[in-house]
């Protein structure tokens, strides 16, 4: 058991501070977490969204998505909270900070497969707040084809499915045992390596694997508020997809006074930023593409 203890704190900076500032704020967003498992194997993705700036402008936004997989349960997250969990994840360099920036353009939930048993428990944010699900965990009605491909090494089968609204084809192989794949794309016989939904808006892509052990970890303390799945996707979809977004992205909290959050503020060159309950609230953004229409 890992146990990081903190106090989100309010803090007004000057425009000379930087990145120690946000390294501070990085570390407050630390809590309490509990091991669930244990990773036999870490996989990370290439995560691409094609989608349209404020402009109108065609722009794909990127991230990288870490998938843990546990002998019980996995966990897809983004990676860089990957490394904040496992390693001397090194705050202050820009690099880090445009990363956690651009992962503000891409929506992508944390997800737990098979925790609790049988279930899948999903953490997303719609600022200030911080929201759960939990529910059964349904299996996917997979349709497979004959085609192939090969993927860094490893033969792949195809096969394709609907989820959420979307049509997805995906790229699997049985030369890696496991029904795991990213977000919430899984159950087939093999790994999968890739998954592009048919539209060519959303796109996993394999960038690496490897076969090492760390613990899954679950934040038991995390102050969230407990929803439904479907009145998620609906309060996500009804607040990113208002036309108002792309420009405005905190439109829908006209008055700063009311907004019941911990804030820190600080700079980092000539950018100001502001995190909300340990997320970097966006100053700009992109028109949202659901992974989920429904």
């Amino acid at each position: 058991m890992t146990m990081m203890v903190f106090v989100l704190a309010i803090a007004a900076w000057g425009q000379d501070d930087g990145l120690d500032e946000l390294m501070s704020a990085m570390i407050a967003a630390k809590i309490h977490q509990d091991s669930i498992d244990t990773s036999n194997l870490v996989v990370v993705y290439d995560y691409e969204c094609k989608t349209r700036d404020a402009e109108g402008k065609t722009v794909t936004d990127r991230m990288k998505v870490c998938l843990q997989v546990g002998q019980h349960c996995t966990r897809s997250y983004p990676y860089r909270k990957f490394l904040e969990d496992t390693s001397d994840y090194d705050y202050m360099t820009g690099e880090n900070y445009l990363t956690w920036k651009a992962e503000s353009y891409c929506f992508m939930p944390e997800v737990w497969t098979n925790y609790p048993d049988g279930k899948v428990t999903v953490r997303d944010v719609i600022l200030p707040n911080h929201y759960e699900t939990c529910g059964q965990r349904k299996p996917i009605d997979w349709t497979l084809r004959d085609d192939t491909a090969t993927i860094n090494g490893y033969l792949c089968h195809t096969a394709t499915c609907e989820l959420h609204g979307r049509k997805w084809t995906v790229r699997y192989t049985d030369d890696i045992p496991t029904s795991a794949g990213p977000w919430k794309i899984g159950g087939l016989p093999g790994l999968i390596l890739d998954a592009e939904s048919s539209d060519g808006i959303h796109h996993f892509k394999l960038d690496g694997l490897q076969r090492i052990a760390t613990p899954i970890y679950y934040e038991h303390n995390a102050i969230t508020i407990k929803v439904s799945e479907h009145k998620l996707n609906d309060n996500r979809n009804k607040i990113y997809g208002n036309k108002q977004y792309p420009k405005h992205p905190m439109y829908y909290i006209p008055n700063r006074s009311n907004l019941s959050a911990d804030e820190t503020y600080g700079q980092f060159g000539d950018e100001f930023y502001c995190i909300v309950n340990g997320v970097l609230e966006p100053t700009d953004a992109h028109v949202y593409q659901p992974l989920e229409l429904e």
